[in-house]
């Protein structure tokens, strides 16, 4: 556990962010992170492919015990179950904590099919699927009803 001015133990929020390539933007990650105390944020632009990503190394060696690690979403920590396993292993070994914001995940998936559809919308298309009912279909069908 860290000290504070007053020597008093404190535990703090850690995030890590990661996107995969430089086209793809941090910065909800990072805000996201912020908004859930994180006092520091680690961020790589790395494939999640590739063991390489120095800003989690450099963000595992800055973790103390009585820490939390906060990551927006599970698949931006580890590149299969396996590692992440063995990550989460390790975190509780050094008495760390590891929380994922849910909501984050939702959040982007939310973002994504705004944006979508605003591009569809932009090129002339209306999103969701094509209608089927015509209106004869609907005149035919208003009609077998007992009291229209």
């Amino acid at each position: 556990m860290r000290r504070g001015d007053g020597g008093q133990l404190i535990q703090i929020r850690i995030g890590y962010a990661r996107v995969s390539t430089t086209g793809q933007n941090l910065q909800p990650q990072i805000v996201a992170l912020r908004g859930a105390g994180c006092r520091k944020v680690f961020a790589d632009k790395k494939s999640g492919k590739t063991a390489a990503r120095p800003e989690l190394k450099a963000c595992h060696a800055f973790l103390d015990a009585g820490d939390t690690l906060v990551i927006p979403s599970l698949d931006r920590y580890s590149r299969s179950l396996q590692d992440l396993i063995a990550m989460v292993a390790e975190l509780r070994a050094r008495q760390i904590g590891f929380a994922a914001l849910a909501e984050f995940i939702r959040e982007l998936i939310v973002q994504g099919t705004r944006e979508g559809l605003a591009v569809a919308r932009a090129h002339g298309r209306v999103g969701g699927r094509p209608t089927v009912v015509t209106d004869d279909l609907l005149r035919a069908a208003r009609d077998m009803l007992p009291d229209p």
